[in-house]
């Protein structure tokens, strides 16, 4: 027999190897894409769709663009939803626009999971907690690139911009919060964290050139009053979504399970005051668990008091998740809370994350955990935890914290 105490130290080590865990995340990211090729299409009224049509919502975009048609209205002959991103990043997608579909889709999901695995690894946590993190979100991250959706970039942005402001690298990290948020505007949220470093007249700086560049890199393609008109139209669209969804959010569990109907105004409102009530503990800025709790609130908090909150969404709040879990050190808590903090992870892992698998029956998806919201649920349990611990941590950090970081 083997001897366990040979074995098990080169499997764990085999496991927290940074480069086994970037070709697991490549392999899900190919395999993902292959399989919604070879699955093929599907019949919808008169119409017939890929299983990847996110990726083809995305890549037409950059043809309705240049041929100065509104970006957001409806083509069903093309695709079943309608595109709801800026004018930038349709134009970006020209680098996917000729490429065969199992190519550009290879490569689309590949830029997911490759921008979020590097913004990972900039964070300043200890090598072995990393890794636990990358493991905790791989389901969440195979549902997205299943999707061919644009979440996994959109984490690895948000996440690279709080690594790179605790670096002080202020332009990479300004640019990291444009670029998401012309993806997806929640992203701009990542400007909160200038309030935690020196060089904010630096910071507002970066951020305005690096808008003013997106907001008018289409003018390479586009007469000026037609790039207006398209803004017009974003705006348009996104103020419709607005008023017609709940999503997997807040909203939609306070209704699907109470039957509380209050308007969305209102419940996003309280989201903003309870989410910026932490930042007035400013004696706290430079404990480097306080910014990390703040970078967990930020990325639960996106999604969960997002309207538009869909299953593949969940890899941002899955993130940061496994940021407050994995980001404290062994010291930080009593026997009671680390329970409490593992049973919460667990509810994460299995009613959010293997939620839409099919490890649970469809009936069980179709008449519980979609009409109750229940992916939601435990993200939303684990931001009010995180919450009340930015709220009620004391100055100085627990003994040993500070070494669980490596800023750089």
């Amino acid at each position: 027999m083997l001897n366990s105490s040979a074995w098990r130290p080169a499997a764990r080590g085999l496991l927290q190897n940074q480069r086994t865990l970037l070709a697991v995340y490549v392999i899900v990211a190919i395999a993902a894409s292959i399989q919604s090729v070879i699955i093929g299409t599907h019949a919808c009224g008169d119409f017939v769709y890929t299983d990847y049509n996110n990726y083809i919502i995305f890549r037409q975009s950059f043809f309705h663009l240049v041929d100065g048609k509104n970006l957001y209205a409806s083509f069903p002959s093309e695709q079943w939803d309608r595109f709801k991103y800026s004018p930038a990043f349709a134009l970006a997608m020209s680098a996917f626009a000729y490429l065969p579909d199992v190519v550009g889709l290879c490569t689309w999901n590949l830029l997911n999971v490759i921008v979020f695995f590097s913004a990972v690894r900039l964070l300043p946590m200890k090598k072995e907690k990393m890794s636990l993190l990358f493991w905790f979100v791989l389901v969440e991250m195979l549902t997205s690139v299943q999707n061919a959706q644009s979440n996994g970039l959109v984490a690895g942005l948000m996440i690279a911009a709080f690594a790179c402001m605790e670096r002080r690298r202020v332009g990479v990290a300004t640019l990291c919060i444009v670029i998401a948020t012309f993806i997806k505007v929640y992203g701009g949220i990542g400007l909160c964290l200038v309030l935690f470093y020196p060089g904010k007249i630096k910071f507002a700086g970066y951020t305005i050139v690096w808008t003013l560049i997106f907001a008018l890199l289409p003018l390479g393609v586009l007469p000026v009053q037609t790039l207006v008109w398209q803004y017009g139209n974003w705006g348009d669209v996104l103020l419709e979504d607005q008023s017609i969804r709940c999503g997997l959010s807040v909203m939609g569990w306070l209704h699907t399970w109470f039957g509380i109907t209050i308007g969305k105004g209102i419940v996003s409102v309280a989201g903003i005051v309870l989410f910026l009530l932490p930042f007035g503990r400013r004696s706290l800025y430079n404990d480097p668990l306080f910014r990390m709790r703040i970078l967990a609130s930020m990325l639960i908090w996106v999604v969960i008091f997002s309207h538009m909150a869909e299953s593949p969404t969940y890899i941002i709040a899955v993130a940061g998740v496994g940021v407050w879990y994995f980001a404290r050190s062994a010291g930080a808590s009593g026997v009671f809370m680390k329970k409490g903090q593992m049973m919460a992870m667990a509810l994460v892992f299995i009613f959010t994350c293997l939620s839409p698998t099919d490890l649970f029956s469809p009936y069980l998806i179709d008449h519980f955990f979609v009409p109750y919201a229940i992916k939601a649920v435990p993200c939303i349990l684990v931001w009010c935890i995180t919450w009340f611990e930015l709220m009620t941590m004391r100055k100085q950090s627990h003994p040993g914290q500070t070494s669980a970081f490596i800023v750089g």
